[in-house]
C-alpha cells in the first residue's frame, strides 16, 4: 500500500493543528484533529521536552499510524530529577531518584535500549545516572546496580511500578535541595583551596600552577575558572607583536640603506 510520512519535532502533549503539523498534514486528507489527539496522548509523558514524531499515512484509505521517538536517556533523567544538568563528576551528586522513576524512564526508552528485559534496561538507565552524578534510592548509582543484581527491586520491576506517593515526591524534592546545597558548599571549598594555592605560587608559570591544582584534586571547571589564560605579551617585551602586527607573523627583512 502507498504510504507518505510526515515528520515533526513536537513539545510533548502540546501538538496542535498549527505549524509544523497542520500545513504538512492538510494536503494528505487525514483527520488532523484525530492525529493531534493521538500524538498528545502518546507524548503526554514527555511534557516540556521536544519529541520526534512520525505520522505514517496510507494514501489510499487515509488511515494513519503514529510513531513516537524518545529524547535521550540523560534528558529523561534530568526531567524526572528536576535538574538542568548533571554534575559532570560521578562523585558529586545533584539529585536522587527512586527506583519507580528509573523503571518509568526505562519503559519510556524501552525500544532504544539494548537490555533483553526490563531489569536489564533499568540497569542501563542507572548506568547513565552514574555518569551524571544522580543517586538512586539514596545510594551511589554503582551501589544501586549491585542491589538490582541482588534482586531487591525485582518485585517493583516485575510489576512495572512507576507511580510515587505524595510523601515520596516530597522526600525526593528535599533530598535534591540537600544535595544542591552540599554541592554549592563543596564548590566554595574548592575555590578557597584553589585560590590559596595560586596565592602561594604567585609569579610562577601558569603550567606549574595548573599542575599543582590538579595534584590537589581541584575539579577541571574550577581550575578553568580561577586560572587566568595566558595573555599576549605587552608591547616592548621581547617577542611581543608591534601594533598592527599579528601574533606570530613573520617580520619582513629590512633592506640595508643605499649608499649615496
Amino acid at each position: 500500500m502507498p504510504k507518505e510520512i510526515v515528520e515533526a519535532l513536537i513539545e510533548g502533549g502540546k501538538a496542535t493543528a498549527a505549524p509544523p503539523l497542520g500545513p504538512a498534514l492538510g494536503p494528505k486528507g487525514v483527520n488532523i484533529g484525530l492525529v493531534v489527539a493521538e500524538i498528545n496522548k502518546k507524548t503526554e509523558g514527555f511534557k516540556g521536552m521536544q519529541v520526534p514524531v512520525k505520522v505514517i499515512i496510507n494514501t489510499d484509505t487515509k488511515e494513519f499510524e503514529i510513531s513516537i521517538g524518545t529524547p535521550p536517556a540523560a534528558g529523561l533523567i534530568k526531567k524526572e530529577a528536576g535538574i538542568d544538568k548533571g554534575s559532570g563528576n560521578p562523585l558529586e551528586h545533584v539529585a536522587d531518584l527512586k527506583i519507580e522513576q528509573i523503571i518509568k524512564i526505562a519503559k519510556m526508552k524501552e525500544d532504544g535500549l539494548s537490555g533483553k528485559d526490563l531489569k536489564a534496561k533499568v540497569k542501563e538507565i542507572i548506568g547513565t545516572c552514574n555518569s551524571m552524578g544522580v543517586k538512586v534510592e539514596e545510594m551511589h548509582a554503582r551501589d544501586a546496580l549491585k542491589v538490582v543484581d541482588e534482586g531487591k527491586f525485582d518485585e517493583k520491576i516485575k510489576a512495572e511500578k512507576t507511580e510515587l506517593t505524595a510523601e515520596e515526591l516530597k522526600e525526593i524534592e528535599e533530598e535534591k535541595k540537600r544535595l544542591q546545597e552540599e554541592l554549592a558548599a563543596k564548590r566554595e571549598e574548592y575555590l578557597k583551596k584553589a585560590k590559596a594555592i595560586m596565592a602561594d605560587m604567585e609569579g610562577k608559570e601558569s603550567k606549574d600552577i595548573k599542575k599543582k591544582l590538579v595534584e590537589a584534586e581541584i575539579p577541571e571547571p574550577i581550575i578553568n575558572e580561577v586560572l587566568p589564560t595566558e595573555k599576549e605579551a605587552p608591547p616592548g617585551v621581547p617577542g611581543a607583536s608591534k601594533p598592527g602586527e599579528k601574533p606570530g607573523e613573520k617580520k619582513p627583512e629590512e633592506k640595508p640603506a643605499e649608499k649615496k
